[in-house]
C-alpha cells in the first residue's frame, strides 16, 4: 500500500522560511449531522492537522488552517503549537458547502497575506448520505470538487503573483483517491445533477475524486508556473468512515477489527501529500497523479482523458460564472 519513495517528513521537508501555506481541513458534513453520534462528529479527518504539524516544523512564515468549525480548528492549532511553539498558525473560517463562505474565506486570506506558496486542498467527505450543498450541488461533488475549484480560482491571482517571485516554488496539492475508479459508468462524470443524485454514495464519491484528478491536469496545463498535483493518501484509518459506520454494521465493525491491520495511521497517511507539497521541484511533475509515496500513477482510463478534463473545466467555469464567480 505504501510503496514508492522512502518518506521521512522530519528530514525530507526542506526549510520553508518565508513561505505561506493554506490547508483545508475539517468536518464538511453537508447533510443532517444529527444522524451521527457526537463522538463521530470529530470535524477533522486528521490528515490536514498532521500536514500542518509536519510543515510547521520547518519554519514557514505562516500556515492558515481553513476549516468549518472554529472550536475544532482552534483545538487542532493549539495541539500543533504545543508541539511546535514557534509555529505561526491562523484559523481561516471556510465552509466548502457554501460558495458564500468560500468567497469570504478567500477575501479574508488575501487581507492577511501578500503571497501564497502552498495550497493544499485536503478537506473532503466520503460516501455520505444524499444531500445538497448550499448552492444546490450533490454534497460530495459540491464539496470535494466544486468547493475547492472555487477556492482555488479565487486564490489563483495571489498564487500566480507569488510564482513570479524569483526562486519561488508554488504548489497546489489536491487530495484525490483510488476511489476515483468507482465513478459512474459509462459516463464517469455526470454533469446532470438529477442523474448524479440517482447514483449510490460510493459512485458519487468516485465522481468527485475523478474530478479532482481531471481538474489538476487542467490546472497544470493552464498555469504552468505553478506545480499542481493530485494525491492519493492511501487507505487511512480516519473518521471519514464515520457516516457509513452508522448505517453499515459490516463496515462499522470491519473498520474497528480489521482496519488496524490494513490501514495506515494518520501520520503515515499524510506522507504523500507532504511529499507533493515539499519534495524537490524536479521530482514533482505538474499534472500528475501520485500514489504513496511519490509514485506516479496513470489512474483509470477516464482519468487519462484530456477531453474529459477539458469538458469538466469548461462546465465548472460555466457553473461558477452562473453563480456570480466569473
Amino acid at each position: 500500500m505504501f510503496g514508492g519513495k522512502k518518506s521521512r517528513p522530519d528530514k525530507d521537508i526542506p526549510d520553508l522560511s518565508g513561505k505561506v501555506i493554506v490547508i483545508t481541513g475539517g468536518g464538511w458534513f453537508c447533510f443532517d449531522t444529527r444522524v451521527l453520534s457526537a463522538d463521530k462528529m470529530t470535524g477533522n479527518n486528521g490528515l490536514g492537522k498532521e500536514s500542518v504539524l509536519q510543515l510547521a516544523k520547518h519554519n514557514p512564515a505562516r500556515i492558515f488552517l481553513a476549516a468549518r468549525t472554529p472550536s475544532k480548528a482552534d483545538a487542532a492549532i493549539e495541539e500543533v503549537k504545543n508541539a511546535v511553539p514557534s509555529a505561526n498558525i491562523s484559523y481561516l473560517k471556510l465552509d466548502l458547502c457554501s460558495f458564500k463562505s468560500i468567497s469570504a474565506a478567500a477575501q479574508e486570506f488575501k487581507s492577511h497575506s501578500p503571497r501564497l506558496d502552498i495550497l493544499m486542498n485536503n478537506a473532503g467527505i466520503m460516501a455520505t448520505p444524499l444531500a445538497e450543498t448550499e448552492d444546490g450541488y450533490e454534497s460530495q461533488f459540491g464539496t470535494n470538487h466544486m468547493g475547492h475549484a472555487l477556492f482555488t480560482k479565487l486564490l489563483m491571482p495571489i498564487l500566480l503573483k507569488t510564482a513570479e517571485v524569483a526562486g519561488s516554488d508554488v504548489r497546489i496539492v489536491n487530495l484525490s483517491s483510488e476511489g476515483h475508479n468507482l465513478a459512474p459508468r459509462p459516463q464517469e462524470i455526470l454533469f446532470d445533477e438529477a442523474k448524479l443524485k440517482k447514483q449510490g454514495p460510493w459512485a458519487r464519491y468516485g465522481q468527485s475524486k475523478l474530478a479532482n484528478i481531471l481538474f489538476t491536469k487542467e490546472l497544470a496545463s493552464r498555469y504552468p508556473s505553478i506545480t499542481s498535483v493530485a494525491i492519493h493518501p492511501g487507505l487511512i484509518l480516519t473518521d471519514l468512515y464515520a457516516p457509513n459506520q452508522q448505517s453499515n454494521m459490516l463496515l462499522k465493525y470491519g473498520v474497528k477489527l480489521i482496519g488496524p491491520l490494513f490501514m495506515a495511521d494518520v501520520a503515515t497517511g499524510a506522507w504523500n501529500q507532504l511529499w507533493g507539497a515539499a519534495a524537490k521541484k524536479t521530482e514533482v511533475i505538474s499534472g500528475n497523479y501520485y500514489t504513496p509515496v511519490g509514485a506516479c500513477s496513470q489512474g483509470s482510463k477516464w482519468a487519462q482523458k484530456k477531453d474529459l478534463a477539458q469538458e469538466l473545466w469548461a462546465w465548472t467555469e460555466q457553473e461558477l460564472a452562473r453563480k456570480g464567480y466569473s
